[in-house]
């Protein structure tokens, strides 16, 4: 079944290449929505597709090399039908 997430990553993710590491395991697993940096330090991503490849991306993301993510807000959205692709935006 198709989700759309909204997640807040907190912890040391801005200048660990993060939101790099979000795309390449986005595209790698099928997964549409985008990710960018906020000025408060956190990470704001957005990712759409079926729960298991959110869940194997979120799994790739807490085990990167220099990511560390101390809590995450999550909220369940809306499911975009138009959307193609993976973006880091900002």
């Amino acid at each position: 079944m198709k989700k759309r997430l909204r997640i807040r990553f907190h912890g040391r993710v801005q200048g660990v290449g993060f939101r790099y590491t979000a795309y390449h395991t986005a595209q790698s697993l099928g997964l549409t929505g985008w990710v960018e940096n906020c000025f408060d330090g956190t990470v704001l991503c957005e990712i759409q597709g079926n729960r298991i490849s959110i869940d194997n991306m979120l799994g790739k993301l807490s085990s990167g090399k220099y990511i560390e993510i101390t809590d995450m807000e999550i909220n369940e959205l809306q499911i975009n039908d138009e959307e193609r692709s993976f973006n880091i935006r900002g």
